[in-house]
């Protein structure tokens, strides 16, 4: 894992200075893993590449030295405590509706002595009523839909600042269908980015998209309305 860690962090341009403490955090997943569900993918190259190297992918599409971030269901932490591990200036926020994905990440933190990390316990859109565009920048790599996601996560996003999706290089459909919603909500497409994840022959997708005026205050709505009819 180690070599794979050094390697794909040298092809992205980033330093491998981050790779022991993400040896580290592949080792409590991987136990923490056998008592909850966290994560299907459980051989060390694999958590890696396809979690590791997948997250740290994003650096080098998008600077985020200095920022404010909210990983937005973040689940076992990807990509946003991979971001910080890599990027020790990135001032993060982990949100997750599953107190015990939760309380894994508080205890991973711990573990690595990330104490400005917060972890916090709640659904995006009721974390956004006392959080109201105050991060320069949300990602997901949840598997919601693009409209889905872009209402959950761009409220949380002050002006002038990024929502980063995470998708697959077929989601073409999905950002066609999101472009209305991205509108509504007040933002605007800026690109996407296809990459491959270093030493595999798997490709994902960027979307990066601008917020270029306020959202809306009617948003974002309950989730079950969200889900029900998305924008």
């Amino acid at each position: 894992m180690e070599r794979l860690l050094r390697q794909g962090l040298g092809a992205l341009g980033l330093s491998d200075a981050c790779v022991p403490a993400l040896v580290r955090y592949a080792e409590l997943l991987t136990e923490r893993n056998r008592v909850m569900n966290l994560t299907a993918i459980t051989a060390p190259e694999d958590i890696a590449a396809l979690h590791f190297l997948d997250s740290a992918a994003l650096l080098r599409e998008v600077p985020l030295g200095g920022a404010s971030v909210i990983d937005v269901g973040t689940g076992a932490g990807f990509p946003g405590l991979v971001l910080r591990i890599a990027e020790p200036s990135l001032r993060l926020t982990l949100l997750d509706a599953l107190g015990k994905r939760v309380d894994f990440l508080r205890d991973v933190c711990a573990d690595l002595g990330l104490t400005d990390v917060a972890c916090v316990h709640g659904r995006a859109e009721e974390f956004a009523a006392d959080h109201r565009e105050t991060f320069d920048c949300a990602v997901s790599r949840a598997v919601a839909p693009l409209p889905v996601l872009a209402e959950l996560c761009l409220p949380l996003v002050r002006v002038g600042g990024q929502f980063l999706a995470m998708k697959s290089v077929s989601s073409d459909e999905e950002l066609s269908s999101a472009r209305r919603a991205i509108g509504l909500l007040g933002g605007e497409l800026v690109r996407t980015a296809d990459y491959a994840i270093p030493g595999t022959e798997v490709r994902h997708r960027l979307i990066i998209i601008r917020k270029c005026r306020e959202t809306p205050k009617k948003y974002p709505r309950i989730f079950a309305k969200i889900k029900k009819n998305p924008l």
